[in-house]
C-alpha cells in the first residue's frame, strides 16, 4: 500500500504529546503507546484522569493538565513540555466535544464552545509545536476528525461541519508541511463507544471499543498512512457513498432524517 508518511516506529525513541488524553480514544492511546515504551505527555482538563493513566508508568508518562480551548494555557503547557531536551516527535489532538443535536437545536453558546474545543484548539496547538518541528525538519502532527465529517450527515449539526473542517486542516497542513520534513496524519474513526458516544441514541454500526480504536491508530501511524479510518466496513461504505452524484446522496441522507 502506497504511504504518503515515513512509518513512524521505534516507540521508545520516540516521545508523543497527546491533547485529549482522559478519556475514549485518547486514553486508550495513551496506554497504549506507553506499553510500546514511549514517552507520552498526557493532557486534558481533567487532571486526575491523567495521573490515573501516568500512575502504571511513572518513568514515562508525563502529566500536563490545561485546557485546549484557551490560547494561554496553550502557551505554558508548551513552555512546560519544550523545557525537557527532548523534543516533541508527534502530537495527536484528539480534544473533542460532542452533543447530537439536530441545526434547529443549535444555540450561540454552545456552538462557540464547541468550536474552541474541536477546531480553535488544533490551531492553538499547531502554533505550540510547529516551529520546533519546522526547525529541526521533524515531526510528525496528526488530528482526529471523524467519518461525521465526510458528509453533511443528520444529528450532527455542529460536529459534522468541524469535522470537516479538520479534515480540510490536515489535507493543506500535509501539502505545507512535507516539504519540511514533517508528517500528517488524518484520523477518521467510525463509532468508538466513548463517553461522547454514549449520548447517542441511536445504533451504532460496527461499534469499536477504545482499545481497538487506539490499535488501528498506531498501525495507521507505522505503516505512514495519511488517512487512518476504520472500521474499514463502515467507513468505506461511507466512502462511496461521498461518490455518488449529490442528488442521489442527498436523497439517501434525507431517508435518515425520515426514518
Amino acid at each position: 500500500m502506497f504511504s504518503l508518511n515515513p512509518p513512524l516506529r521505534d516507540w521508545p525513541t520516540r516521545k508523543v504529546w497527546i491533547v485529549g488524553a482522559s478519556s475514549g480514544i485518547g486514553a486508550a492511546l495513551a496506554r497504549a503507546l506507553l506499553l510500546r515504551g514511549a514517552r507520552v505527555v498526557l493532557s486534558a482538563r481533567n487532571g486526575h484522569a491523567l495521573d490515573a493513566i501516568a500512575q502504571s508508568h511513572p518513568s514515562s508518562a508525563i502529566v500536563c493538565p490545561f485546557d485546549a480551548s484557551q490560547p494561554a494555557a496553550w502557551r505554558g503547557a508548551a513552555g512546560r513540555v519544550h523545557a525537557t531536551d527532548d523534543p516533541v516527535d508527534l502530537m495527536v489532538y484528539c480534544a473533542a466535544q460532542y452533543e447530537p443535536q439536530s441545526v434547529l437545536q443549535v444555540h450561540a453558546a454552545q456552538v462557540a464552545a464547541t468550536l474552541e474545543v474541536n477546531l480553535a484548539g488544533a490551531y492553538y496547538g499547531l502554533e505550540a509545536v510547529l516551529p520546533t518541528m519546522i526547525a529541526r525538519r521533524r515531526g510528525a502532527i496528526a488530528l482526529v476528525a471523524s467519518v461525521a465529517g465526510y458528509m453533511g450527515l443528520p444529528g450532527a449539526a455542529v460536529y459534522g461541519p468541524i469535522k470537516a473542517a479538520l479534515i480540510n486542516l490536515a489535507e493543506l497542513l500535509y501539502c505545507e508541511l512535507t516539504g519540511r520534513g514533517l508528517a500528517v496524519y488524518l484520523i477518521n474513526p467510525g463509532f468508538v463507544a466513548t463517553p461522547m458516544t454514549a449520548k447517542n441514541r441511536f445504533r451504532m454500526p460496527a461499534l469499536r471499543t477504545p482499545e481497538q480504536a487506539a490499535e488501528a491508530i498506531i498501525r495507521g501511524f507505522e505503516r505512514g498512512s495519511f488517512e487512518i479510518h476504520f472500521p474499514k466496513r463502515f467507513t468505506l461504505a461511507l466512502k462511496a457513498l461521498r461518490l455518488l452524484p449529490q442528488y442521489l446522496r442527498l436523497k439517501m441522507l434525507l431517508r435518515l432524517v425520515r426514518n
